[in-house]
């Protein structure tokens, strides 16, 4: 990871790696190599005996990544036994999949990891009752204007936009450096992405019925 620091010392890394060849990170042990590289550098020994996994395994999705450049060697040091051992760190502190360059029987999968963060981000804040409720009125207001199916996923619709506009902001840290850690700045992006959705289209009545039903709800319990 390209590393530097800022005027006061703080060490600088880079942001956000676009990953053109998603399907690498469909496998969860890769992901799960390049989340704790994320955290610290760590060696191929270190790494085997956090996830309990044979050295073997391990060096052979260091080689993957390595050859798809989404890791690197930080540096190589003599171990408590003389061997020079390699610590890896990940190109970049947040890799993001292209949306593009997704296959279209791997975008299932994209959806379901969005899905999760969606999920946990909009329960922190208690708006996926609210959100499905906005939904349904707004669904009866259009009835007789547009078709919209009975199995209609909001969540599934809405992880769909955050796959595309994921690509798209994370293209705006591509080249820049930052302090944040790897959950700070991932939080940021999907704030975000989510902002660039929720101003548009259909997304921005959804969620002006959102804020509409937490004001009534809020006015409900004062009372």
């Amino acid at each position: 990871m390209r590393k530097t620091k800022d005027r006061e010392g703080v060490e600088l890394r880079k942001a956000v790696q676009i990953v053109d060849k998603p399907k690498i990170l469909v496998d969860p042990i890769r992901r799960e190599i390049l989340r704790l590289l994320a955290l610290e550098s760590q060696t191929s020994t270190q790494l085997a005996e956090r996830l309990n996994l044979s050295k073997s395994t391990v060096g052979h999705h260091i080689g993957v990544l390595r050859r798809a450049k989404l890791v690197r060697i930080k540096l190589a040091k003599p171990g408590s036994h003389g061997i020079l051992e390699k610590y890896y760190e990940p190109a970049a502190l947040v890799l993001i999949e292209d949306y593009k360059q997704i296959p279209e029987e791997l975008k299932k999968y994209f959806l379901n990891i969005h899905m999760e963060r969606l999920r946990g981000m909009f329960s922190t804040l208690q708006l996926i009752g609210a959100m499905v409720n906005a939904f349904d009125v707004i669904r009866e207001s259009w009835e007789h204007t547009v078709k919209i199916p009975s199995d209609f996923d909001l969540l599934n619709e809405l992880a769909n936009e955050t796959l595309k506009y994921m690509t798209q902001v994370g293209k705006k840290y591509e080249n820049t450096m930052t302090d944040l850690d790897a959950e700070t700045l991932l939080t940021k992006i999907y704030s975000e992405a989510l902002r660039l959705i929720i101003t548009s289209g259909v997304w921005a009545k959804v969620f002006a019925k959102i804020t509409e039903i937490s004001t009534l709800i809020v006015k409900e319990q004062n009372r």
